[in-house]
């Protein structure tokens, strides 16, 4: 299975509602999609979605990236797997969420060459999953319906965008709080908008009030590491990184210094799947509980999501892959199937993805 083509294609859809955090709004996905063709007919997918504010990346960028990788994969064997994702890394630094893109669809063609699902090749078996539902930043009643839709829709836990206004933070986890039956499960995400001070001040407010979310994520500034660990030695809410994991030595070096409890994996920010499964290793190591996360990205990428989840279904606990259900509609037809909270692995080799000559619909 030799590497002939490397293509690359925009991927656009329409949210249901603005995506609004701390950091961004976003309006509408627009990805970039890597093709890999081989001569045997076989063809691999992925995908990454530009998100400069977290990963420094531009559509301009990826494309650049890719073009600049691409000569140095054509010609070479599928078999050699190993060596190509090196050549990948060695080439080229940072670029995650461009890597991440090539890395999907190379594990992508290296599971269609041993007929596999990619999960079953990955060593997991799990194939029913449950994710969160992202609650946007907003005035707290259309977060209140926000909230009261989503659990309508069959989502019992909820992660709530914060981070623009510490004390009206407080007052919008309070009121989606009283207003939600008791058995639904809040995560906090403050998308690094706060201080350490201000961090450990919102929490004991909210504490006080008996309410413990089932973390906080990255209330502060990525490279603010002594803050972490200064939030975690004074609060009850577990605390989850997410903008300071990049790579398994920022993984290492929080957990050595028991600056949080949980670790976030994303793709886009490990550089694609082989990094993403040593963290998921590392923090087996530290008995450290992961999510596995996604920026706002369309199936393909959410669907390796899942697929490392069900590998490492193990110490990967807390899934927050709901970009897909944020979706007006779905621009790719998949086997995987994504429904509301609930996600389901089929049998279909590699990814799950069930392309014909009119899909996916690519730009």
């Amino acid at each position: 299975m030799k590497i002939t083509n490397i293509k690359t294609k925009i991927l656009k859809a329409p949210l249901k509602n603005p995506f609004i955090t701390s950091l961004r709004r976003v309006d509408a996905l627009e990805d970039l999609v890597v093709i890999i063709e081989c001569d045997d007919g076989s063809v691999g997918y992925g995908e990454g979605a530009p998100t400069p504010q977290i990963t420094g990346e531009t559509m301009g960028s990826m494309i650049a990236c890719i073009e600049f990788i691409k000569p140095h994969l054509l010609g070479r064997e599928i078999e050699d797997f190993d060596t190509i994702l090196k050549n990948i890394h060695s080439l080229i630094v940072k670029n995650t969420t461009a890597k991440s893109a090539l890395e999907i669809a190379l594990y992508d063609l290296k599971a269609k060459s041993e007929k596999l699902p990619l999960y079953q090749m990955l060593g997991g078996t799990q194939t029913k999953f449950r994710t969160d539902i992202t609650i946007s930043m907003g005035e707290i009643d259309k977060m209140i319906v926000d909230a009261h839709d989503a659990v309508a829709l069959g989502y019992e836990t909820l992660k709530i965008k914060i981070g623009d206004n510490p004390q009206k933070d407080v007052e919008r986890v309070r009121a989606i709080h009283d207003a939600l039956k008791s058995h639904i499960k809040l995560r906090l995400d403050a998308n690094q908008g706060w201080t350490a001070q201000e961090s450990v001040e919102l929490l004991h407010a909210l504490e006080k009030q008996e309410i413990i979310a089932e973390f906080i994520e990255q209330p502060v500034a990525a490279d603010n590491i002594e803050g972490l660990k200064y939030i975690k030695e004074r609060v009850q809410t577990p605390l989850l990184a997410d903008e300071s994991i990049f790579s398994v030595k920022d993984a290492r070096r929080l957990l050595e210094m028991q600056a949080i409890d949980y670790v976030n994996i994303k793709l886009a920010k490990t550089a694609g799947i082989t990094q993403a499964l040593e963290l998921a290793d590392l923090s087996h190591e530290f008995d450290t509980k992961c999510m596995i996360g996604c920026m706002l990205e369309g199936p393909i990428s959410v669907a390796a999501g899942v697929h490392i989840a069900s590998a490492k279904a193990d110490i990967i606990t807390m899934l927050d892959l709901d970009a897909v259900s944020l979706l007006a509609s779905h621009p790719v037809d998949t086997s995987i199937v994504f429904d509301e909270s609930e996600i389901f692995l089929s049998d279909t080799l590699g990814l799950g993805m069930n392309y014909t000559e009119n899909t996916p619909k690519f730009n």
